[in-house]
């Protein structure tokens, strides 16, 4: 995958799923931005519960547009799809234990200890495992570093290690990387997604 060259025309739903799999990479840009803002905040003014329910209402967003990230997303190699998609079914498993946790809300499940951030892993390893995928095929340095780094973040919070500012700050960089990755990688040509459709398994 990653060659930047045209191995056959594009059909059309070759250009519908790369569509989907780049509107789950800016919408979940877009969410992690407004996650920050939602942290920063309410890091400032702690007291505010309609940061609570926004909260909510954007984690749900997030998990729909990592999903559409893992089910549209081009793979020479089926069984890393497949790994993949169990992952995010894992994650899933884990949104229901944080709703649980939180008695209904997600943004609850965090106050109740360490649990919530680390709960949010196999969300982070997918988003992740995307900016990996095309850090390897199109030198999207960033993609590397945001794969590293979104799960270490969510290990430092849990852990204590990053709270209030630090949080919000570690939340905010991730955030800028994500941005800079995807105005790098959703104005490439659509056949760079497809690549070589004879290779793929």
């Amino acid at each position: 995958m990653g060659e930047k060259q045209v191995f056959q025309p594009l059909t059309r739903e070759d250009r519908i799923t790369v569509v989907l799999y780049r509107i789950g990479i800016v919408l979940s840009t877009l969410i992690i931005i407004g996650l920050a803002l939602l942290l920063a905040t309410a890091s400032s003014d702690p007291g505010r519960m309609s940061a609570g329910r926004a909260t909510d209402i954007l984690a749900y967003g997030l998990y729909i547009s990592v999903g559409m990230c893992v089910f549209f997303i081009h793979l020479y190699i089926g069984k890393i799809k497949v790994f993949l998609k169990n992952l995010y079914y894992l994650g899933l498993a884990c949104l229901a234990v944080l709703l649980y946790l939180g008695g209904g809300s997600l943004s609850g499940a965090f106050s109740q200890g360490p649990y919530g951030p680390l709960l949010l892993l196999p969300l982070a390893g997918c988003l992740g495992f995307v900016t990996a995928k095309e850090a390897f095929c199109f030198q999207l340095f960033e993609g590397y570093l945001l794969a590293m780094i979104m799960p270490l973040y969510l290990l430092l919070v849990a852990g204590g290690i990053l709270t209030g500012r630090g949080a919000s700050s570690g939340l905010v960089l991730i955030a800028l990387m994500l941005a800079v990755f995807t105005l790098r990688k959703v104005f490439m040509p659509l056949a760079y997604d497809i690549g070589d459709k004879s290779a793929y398994q």
